[in-house]
């Protein structure tokens, strides 16, 4: 009797323990193959169903498509004004696309907008032969960019995501490149456009309506993007994401079976993410935290700025005691090269470490010349007498 007693009280215990949003996260049963919430910012999972099991991503793959086109872009490879000639391979797409014709041009920007806005198969192909030279290069930096991001479910067969049995994603694996992708300024001039018109054809004689496929970016308060997709073997996807204050979530939704229920999926996931959780500024990229003496450097000492915004996620109405533990040597051997990693700041919430964000130097130092290094000697000397 004493020992079931004891069982029951353990069994009370441990349920008053368990994160109350588990049980949010089991009543919310969404329908989909995979599905998962991540918040932006700290990259931290709200909430998971098979969020790891490879699936057909069908247009998803454009996502990568688009993080490769953004990286080109902003290293200067290609320019927003380039004007791309329509391969055979490239006009011979099937699936969503804009009927380019072969050997007719087009210009970057008007790819991307296609791309993003309707998700056209043949624009997305164009591109990357734009960029590789070849869509099986492209392809190959795909899967290299997929790697370097720790997405461990996924290869891709494609830069449209037309069915292939050996390319696959997985939902979190989605959620790490959609939030790389949020990453590029630029991206954001086509992701919520919701109508637009480019012309085509070797005469440019055809207009070609863009209607965004992401029907969120009408219906959802706060929503920045992202990506849908559709084939028989993936089901409808979505790759959603919606800020509202500091608060940034992407939701993905993934082999649902029609495209109503994808979005609406999608939505109760981030209805949910906004009532249950907060996101708090730590401090934002570029802000001064500390300063370091440098020795035989070219100025005495070098400001200590954070690498990057800092956030943390914080279930509504559990608020923590937060703190900053800042970590920074007592000086520096020159040269020091701006950007270099100096120092770090630990976030903790209730004493239990939950971020730690690189310092770097916010200029570059040089070693000091004989005469430089002769006046201070001087000055220190006069200054002691």
């Amino acid at each position: 009797m004493n020992k079931r007693i004891i069982s029951i009280i353990l069994l009370f215990i441990i349920w008053l323990t368990i994160p109350s949003n588990a049980f949010a996260n089991d009543e919310l049963n969404i329908q989909a193959k995979s599905a998962l919430l991540m918040d932006y910012h700290t990259g931290e999972i709200i909430y998971e169903k098979n969020s790891h099991e490879k699936v057909p991503p069908a247009s998803i793959s454009k996502i990568m498509t688009l993080l490769l086109g953004m990286e080109a872009l902003e290293a200067g490879k290609i320019n927003l004004s380039d004007k791309v000639r329509i391969s055979s391979h490239a006009a011979g797409m099937g699936g969503s696309q804009l009927w380019l014709e072969e050997g007719e041009t087009q210009t970057v920007e008007d790819l991307f907008k296609s791309i993003t806005i309707r998700s056209a198969n043949d624009a997305s192909v164009a591109l990357a032969e734009h960029i590789a030279g070849s869509e099986e290069i492209f392809v190959k930096m795909m899967n290299e960019k997929a790697k370097s991001l720790g997405m461990k479910n996924t290869n891709f067969m494609n830069a449209s995501g037309l069915p292939d049995e050996n390319h696959f994603v997985s939902a979190y694996d989605v959620a790490l490149m959609s939030a790389e992708l949020l990453k590029h300024k630029q991206i954001h001039n086509w992701l919520t456009v919701y109508m637009d018109e480019i012309l085509v054809g070797k005469k440019k004689d055809k207009v070609q309506s863009l209607v965004n496929t992401n029907r969120l970016i009408k219906e959802y308060e706060g929503t920045t993007g992202i990506k849908t997709g559709s084939t028989s073997e993936a089901g409808y996807c979505l790759a959603a994401s919606a800020k509202r204050g500091n608060l940034q979530l992407i939701a993905i939704v993934m082999g649902s079976d029609t495209s109503k229920i994808r979005f609406n999926e999608s939505m109760r996931l981030l209805d949910y993410g906004f009532a249950n959780y907060d996101s708090i500024t730590i401090g934002r990229k570029g802000d001064v935290l500390g300063k370091v003496n440098v020795h035989k450097g070219n100025t005495p000492y070098i400001e200590a700025v954070l690498e990057k915004d800092s956030y943390i996620l914080l279930s509504k109405g559990k608020e923590g005691n937060i703190s900053k533990e800042i970590l920074l040597p007592e000086f520096l051997e020159s040269p020091i090269e701006e950007g270099q990693e100096i120092g770090q700041m630990i976030v903790k919430i209730d004493g239990k470490e939950v971020d730690k964000i690189k310092l770097v130097s916010k200029t570059g130092v040089d070693k000091a010349g004989f005469k430089e290094m002769f006046k201070r000697t001087l000055k220190s000397f006069l200054i002691n007498k």
